[in-house]
């Protein structure tokens, strides 16, 4: 008689971690790639100069194919400050991305293209607070690739609200970084098991260079 797993072991064991269908009209979503986040010059960088160039290839493979694209941003006045100020309070460098400010441009080697939509946002998803799922709908988007920074934070966040809405989700690993190792790491294991496909490069490519009628 077989003893009964673990939760961990059914975890490692792949209980977790199913295949999603596969999307048909997908949409690339660039999380908070501003210079705030890419500069090293910024408190709040990360080390994201691997992630911008794989963006740079799925921006092309996207805009090729005919697929939407859409980036976010975040920035705080002092409105924004009040309604966002329990988020401020865990990374007070946040105030940094004050309304007109460098840091909250996305950086120029991924720049948006005109037509292509930059939402700003106060907090941690890219769905919370903006019209990003008005414009899948629009868009007739069935699902999500979700690259950017950071992996642990925004990353995740806009995956399992991606998910929560009804879109299929992949994740380039390539495209999406983070400030520690193992919340990169970590996060990437814990996406694949319960909200997303993380896939690698070309797998990405293939699916964002794929026309909406094939």
């Amino acid at each position: 008689m077989s003893t009964p797993q673990t939760a961990e072991e059914a975890y490692r064991r792949g209980a977790f971690g199913g295949a999603q269908r596969t999307g048909r009209r997908p949409c690339l979503v660039v999380v908070d790639l501003n210079l705030g986040f890419t500069d090293p010059a910024s408190p709040l960088s990360c080390a994201t100069d691997p992630a911008v160039e794989a963006v740079r290839d799925l921006l092309a493979a996207a805009r090729s194919a005919g697929n939407p694209v859409v980036y976010t941003t975040i920035e705080y006045d002092d409105a924004a400050e009040r309604t966002a100020h329990a988020f401020v309070a865990k990374s007070p460098n946040l105030l940094l991305l004050r309304p007109g400010s460098r840091w909250t441009r996305i950086d120029s080697r991924i720049a948006p293209r005109p037509g292509e939509p930059v939402l700003t946002k106060l907090f941690a998803s890219a769905f919370f607070g903006t019209h990003l799922n008005a414009l899948l709908t629009a868009e007739r988007c069935d699902s999500v690739v979700v690259v950017g920074a950071s992996t642990s934070g925004c990353v995740r966040a806009t995956a399992v609200d991606a998910l929560q809405h009804g879109y299929s989700v992949v994740v380039p690993r390539d495209g999406v970084a983070d400030r520690a190792t193992d919340a990169h790491q970590g996060s990437l294991r814990d996406l694949q098991a319960k909200y997303a496909d993380v896939v690698d490069l070309p797998t990405a490519l293939a699916l964002l260079g794929r026309s909406p009628t094939t």
